[in-house]
């Protein structure tokens, strides 16, 4: 994913917006279903909406869910968080779900508020791929859960707070993690430090897909990584979207192998073109995305995804 938008397909389904007023056939609901509501309605409406929903779809049929737009001002009502866990414990089949499908007209990302998201992995044991859009407000605690297998936080400013978390979970069998570390201006205080569980890898043993992207300190980030344990059984290592520079690169390439990696996605970086160069070569096999390179002006550098 290269810019917040809407997705056009989750968990391996077609996404469908819900709406009250179509009929829906018991027979044709093999969807993910995106529920929203318009700007001006209020936020009790949601659970008027997700119980009609559950209605009409059946809770035996909702394998995906989206939630947008779950009223009020996104950016003044935080996520219905004890709701959603009280509404979806049930649902025998969800196996994905994503938070805060909101683009940048809707409400900008890092004005999305949230709230401690942990009573929702409590709720749902069998969930195996969770999408989270927006940072403001965002809290987690370490949980042990066997069910999720891919996890991304989508943001423009990631607490670190929330990255402890994630490396001091147990996750078994996560093999997909993203995280868009973001900028300081809009929460996101990762340091390298707060990584130290997670690439330490201990409790991510079947992890084979990292990202840790748009991230102003890509560069300690990429010095970090180049001697992390959990690197050497990456198949995808993806440090895109941030603010990489020559030093990051020479710090990654000086580490440990990675031609055993099949991909390196670098793409919006701040490298000099000799250095992408060098960086392709040295690393023959292995499908390295270098596009999308950036002026270099040490004063005036931004990862792609901010506000």
């Amino acid at each position: 994913m290269r810019f917040v938008d809407h997705p056009d397909g989750f968990g391996g389904l077609l996404v469908r917006t819900f709406d009250p007023a179509e009929p829906v056939d018991p027979a044709d609901t093999d969807y993910a279903w995106r529920l929203e509501l318009d700007y001006d309605d209020g936020p009790d409406t949601f659970r008027g909406l997700l119980d009609t929903f559950l209605e009409t779809v059946g809770v035996d049929n909702v394998a995906a869910l989206i939630v947008g737009q779950w009223g009020g001002a996104a950016y003044d009502e935080k996520l219905p968080v004890p709701m959603l866990a009280e509404k979806l414990a049930p649902l025998p089949n969800l196996r994905a779900l994503f938070l805060g499908d909101m683009v940048p007209e809707e409400c900008e990302i890092s004005w999305i508020q949230h709230d401690d998201l942990t009573p929702l992995l409590e709720a749902l044991p069998r969930l195996e791929i969770l999408t989270v859009r927006g940072g403001e407000g965002l809290r987690l605690r370490p949980v042990r859960h066997e069910g999720l297998r891919q996890l991304t936080f989508e943001s423009g400013g990631l607490p670190a707070a929330v990255v402890r978390a994630v490396g001091a979970s147990d996750l078994p069998n996560l093999w997909f993690l993203e995280l868009w570390l973001g900028t300081g201006n809009y929460g996101g205080d990762t340091t390298v430090a707060d990584l130290a569980d997670l690439l330490g890898g201990s409790r991510l043993p079947a992890l084979t897909s990292l990202g840790l992207q748009n991230s102003e300190i890509a560069d300690d980030v990429a010095a970090a990584v180049a001697g992390a344990p959990v690197v050497a059984r990456l198949t995808t290592l993806d440090l895109s979207m941030g603010v990489l520079t020559d030093r990051g690169a020479a710090a990654l390439l000086a580490g440990q192998p990675l031609t055993h990696l099949d991909e390196l996605d670098l793409w919006h970086h701040y490298m000099s073109t000799e250095m992408m160069e060098r960086i392709v070569a040295e690393l023959p096999g292995v499908a390295v995305d270098v596009d999308e390179q950036m002026h270099d002006d040490e004063d005036d550098r931004w990862i792609a995804v901010s506000e």
